[in-house]
């Protein structure tokens, strides 16, 4: 099931897409996009997590802008540059964590909330895990992260990181230093032989398969194991 919603904020509602499992219920994800919004590849990935047995949360995060990225013109990666670069970042991390909070109060969750954002996402949802409490972190190559490793104290919950070896957006030096800022008992942290930036995204400017299937893979055991739906099936 999947239904557009909103996220009731004091200047104004932020639009957001849910979508719930099959059992109408379980743990809360706050999933957050790409510089290219919440575009058919982030609800691919949306219903993927549904499927999984979470309700998830995709919010708008360009609502302030009053625009969109146009997936049916050539330009898609200029288009996504542009507006994120326009976006305040404390203005959007505060934003998730109210979609955080609104998550955690809906009636269909339960067994806690956790945040998952790839690329632009991947990086507001460490900040976010590292200001708002959350049972989990998933990022795929956060491109703020580099920025932001002086929070990584702060993220205490079990947090997952993929990064690919080719990424010409985050070089392989940077990731690692991410990897020591971030290492810790409760970090999952993996590196994609041969992948670059967005290997998750199915667009061939970016795809690479091998990584994706692997990566995936390993999200799924990842929250099999640290966030699991039965958990919460038992806890109601």
């Amino acid at each position: 099931m999947t239904e557009t919603t909103s996220v009731h904020l004091p200047d104004g509602d932020m639009p957001a897409h849910l979508w719930l499992p099959p059992s109408g219920s379980g743990p809360g994800i706050l999933l957050l996009q790409e510089i290219f919004g919440v575009s058919r590849y982030v609800r691919s990935r949306a219903q993927d997590l549904a499927e999984l047995g979470y309700v998830v949360l995709a919010p708008e995060l360009y609502w302030r802008l009053g625009e969109t990225v146009d997936e049916s013109r050539a330009d898609v990666l200029e288009q996504g540059m542009a507006l994120a670069g326009r976006l305040d970042w404390e203005q959007t991390v505060a934003d998730s964590v109210a979609a955080l909070t609104a998550l955690r109060a809906r009636p269909e969750v339960a067994g806690g909330v956790g945040a998952f954002g790839f690329c632009f996402g991947g990086g507001v949802a460490f900040n976010v895990a590292a200001v708002a409490d959350v049972d989990v972190l998933v990022s795929y190559y956060g491109s703020a992260l580099p920025t932001l490793l002086d929070l990584a104290g702060r993220v205490t919950a079990p947090s997952l990181h993929h990064f690919g070896t080719a990424d010409s957006y985050i070089p392989l030096e940077q990731v690692e230093r991410i990897r020591a800022a971030v290492s810790g008992p409760e970090v999952e942290f993996h590196l994609h032989e041969g992948a670059g930036h967005a290997f998750d995204n199915p667009a061939p400017m970016f795809h690479h398969s091998a990584a994706t299937a692997d990566a995936w893979a390993l999200t799924t055991d990842f929250l099999a194991r640290r966030f699991p739906v039965a958990a919460a099936g038992a806890a109601r």
